[in-house]
């Protein structure tokens, strides 16, 4: 999620991720039309040239005790990343597989202050390709503690 500036976000010139919008990568096309405003840190779509759907149920930081781990936003979004993904791959998907991903966080201003940690986290855990993506404020989630919750939809191929 961030580029070679810092900023949040990864495109070319064009607004489009990896290359021209016509650009496949793992059976999933990113779409991002050079009229609109590049995007940053997500794709505005992506097309799935074919294969399973695996919808990926939200997670949040918790451990596997069931508590929530992390004091901060940043520490909360990579256990709940990482619990996606691990979710992910037990239905036979990777990281190149997601296709659509919602952010649910209980204070978005603390996400925009965090964005170049929070895009570090994703480089390192996902790399440089986006999926569609939307982080949406909520007044709060599921488990109190929680200060994020990630959910999505893989494409299996």
């Amino acid at each position: 999620m961030t580029t070679e500036n810092g900023e949040h976000g990864a495109t070319d010139g064009n607004g489009t991720h990896g290359g021209d919008a016509d650009a496949r990568r793992d059976g999933l096309e990113r779409i991002n039309p050079p009229h609109l405003a590049p995007p940053t840190g997500f794709s505005h779509g992506v097309r799935a040239a074919s294969g399973t759907m695996v919808f990926l149920a939200g997670q949040t930081a918790l451990d596997g005790a069931g508590r929530i781990v992390g004091d901060g936003l940043v520490e909360q979004f990579e256990r709940a990343l990482t619990n996606l993904l691990e979710v992910a791959s037990a239905a036979g998907a990777g990281p190149a597989d997601l296709a659509k991903l919602t952010v649910f966080a209980v204070d978005v201003a603390d996400y925009r202050r965090h964005a170049r940690e929070l895009g570090r986290v994703w480089k390192r855990l996902v790399g440089g390709d986006y999926p569609a993506m939307a982080v949406i404020g909520t007044t709060r989630l599921w488990d109190e503690a929680a200060l994020v919750e990630i959910e999505g939809i893989a494409v299996v191929r």
